[in-house]
């Protein structure tokens, strides 16, 4: 066994104190036990591995991305462990703890500036442009998350846990959505298992572009990109729900002084739509939602740092 092998097969806990009594039993999976802390570990293993066997990916490559971090730090993870340069595009809108986590597995950082720390519309689509240009180089695979179908089968494994974890007794998932690959492997599964599960996808009230709205500035790292991503698969999807970014944050503080979990702000948000779609579903029935990485890598940001 070695470090790759440690991903997946994450735990899963039912929360106590945060749920209304009227409510759906809600369950969190911890995917903050990943090795870098994240649920995009999954999807990292599985665009390099694709990669490297149909030789997009060649020997000796590089590897280029642009990422809020987490992506960045696990696509950086796969790289040191394969012997692969990595290069990523990042931006000051996004944790310090990211940035640095992602330079301690070797990767190569190149910032874009952000619009006073928030994430945009603009800044994603500068990002990308830059990511564009790195990936010229010869020898270069680009990732390109909002766009790679293989980070969809990433999740399937995530799905086929859920499934396993809870019996088949679920009734509705709910996620935040960045590239929506998450949601859509995860969905692609439970619902052919049971076609009948809820798939709710959550999204920053400020640019809820999912729900008809226009795009704007908010600070829940890693979603809400501004624009419907290519990914998006609205067949899938059963609802979706907006949340504010400062409700966001408020309910990851309470998430972990109430139920002891530490995770990130789109993990604040995945709750705070799973107890609406609950109190609708009421009692009996059985939500699941992702903590999608650590709350470590925010410990600087206001989330935390009051």
């Amino acid at each position: 066994m070695y470090i790759l092998d440690a991903i997946g097969n994450t735990s899963m806990i039912r929360l106590r104190k945060l749920i209304p009594a009227n409510g759906a039993e809600i369950y969190v999976k911890l995917e903050g036990e990943n090795p870098t802390g994240s649920v995009k570990d999954r999807m990292a293993v599985s665009v390099i591995s694709r990669a490297e066997t149909d030789g997009r990916l060649p020997a000796g490559g590089t590897i280029v991305e642009y990422t809020g971090g987490s992506t960045g730090a696990s696509l950086a993870l796969v790289a040191a462990a394969k012997g692969y340069r990595i290069r990523i595009v990042t931006s000051d809108a996004f944790s310090r703890e990211k940035l640095d986590q992602m330079a301690a597995f070797g990767a190569e950082l190149t910032l874009v500036p952000s619009e006073d720390g928030k994430t945009t519309k603009k800044l994603i689509l500068d990002m990308i442009e830059e990511a564009r240009k790195l990936a010229q180089a010869p020898g270069t695979y680009w990732t390109d998350q909002l766009n790679n179908h293989d980070a969809v089968a990433g999740y399937y494994g995530l799905a086929e846990e859920i499934w396993h974890q809870t019996n088949g007794e679920i009734d509705a998932f709910v996620h935040s959505v960045g590239t929506a690959a998450t949601s859509r492997g995860v969905a692609t599964v439970l619902k052919k298992h049971k076609p009948n599960v809820k798939i709710i996808a959550v999204e920053p009230e400020e640019s809820a572009v999912l729900s008809g709205g226009q795009a704007g500035p908010h600070k829940i790292e890693g979603v809400g990109v501004g624009f419907i991503p290519p990914l998006w698969e609205p067949a899938l999807i059963d609802e979706v729900v907006a949340v504010k970014t400062d409700d966001a944050k408020e309910m990851t503080r309470r998430l972990a002084r109430e139920e002891s979990v530490f995770a990130g702000t789109s993990t604040g948000a995945n709750l705070i739509a799973a107890i609406r779609i609950g109190e609708r579903l009421g009692r009996g029935a059985k939500i699941v939602t992702l903590a999608a990485d650590s709350g470590l890598k925010y410990v600087n940001t206001d989330v935390f740092r009051r």
